[in-house]
């Protein structure tokens, strides 16, 4: 399930989005401010971010560079600024398509469905090779240096996250939102400390390194791409 969050401060066309959009199978998150879609789209990270222009604490235009600097998530303007110069600036900054109010849902929806092929994010990502590791998501198989590596179900998740989001932090607190257990209990603080320390020893091989500490961040799963 794909997840989208709407900015949009108009109340009513927000509310009005979020249901149509879970109606087509989405995940939905929504903020009527800038502040409070930062604090969302890092703590959520998105597969695609609807925005309006006109926010009451700040731009669209701005607030989409911020998340770019962070993260390459596609992002749809849909606004009432139907200028040539705005439509510009929206791009300029990193927008993936544009859209001016009133507009059909029906289009919404194909255009949402266009970006998220567009940006590799309509799929999951169910293969990784370096060379060195292997993994194949869709049949449960990890090797290494081409011989089956055995994890727990907790560390096999664990790389899966990391993978999925490979070449970008992710703070401790984002790994214990996704993570669980074999039993389905949320992972503790300590535990997540062994299983990333438990995993290290098991695919940081030969000099081979993947997962990278940021001090004061979290960790980064180094990309290695064969």
């Amino acid at each position: 399930m794909k997840r989208i969050l709407i900015v949009e401060d108009d109340k009513g066309l927000n509310d009005g989005l979020v249901y149509d959009l879970r109606e087509e199978g989405y995940e939905v998150s929504s903020a009527l401010t800038a502040m409070r879609a930062m604090e969302t789209f890092r703590l959520q990270e998105p597969d695609l971010v609807l925005m309006d222009v006109n926010l009451p604490d700040s731009d669209g235009f701005a607030l989409c560079s911020q998340m770019k600097r962070l993260r390459d998530v596609p992002v749809i303007f849909l606004t009432a600024r139907d200028l040539e110069q705005d439509e510009m600036r929206g791009f300029d900054c990193g927008a993936d398509d544009y859209m001016t109010k009133p507009f059909s849902m029906a289009l919404l929806h194909k255009r949402i469905r266009a970006v998220l092929k567009r940006s590799g994010r309509g799929r999951e990502q169910n293969f990784y090779s370096d060379g060195h590791l292997t993994a194949d998501f869709d049949r449960a198989d990890v090797t290494l240096d081409g011989k089956p590596l055995t994890l727990t179900p907790t560390e096999y998740k664990l790389m899966k996250l990391f993978i999925d989001h490979r070449g970008r932090v992710l703070t401790r607190q984002m790994i214990l939102e996704k993570l669980w257990d074999a039993n389905g209990n949320y992972v503790d603080e300590h535990a997540l400390t062994v299983n990333i320390g438990r995993l290290r020893k098991k695919v940081e091989q030969d000099g081979h390194k993947y997962i990278k500490t940021v001090y004061g961040m979290g960790y980064m799963w180094e990309v290695r791409d064969a």
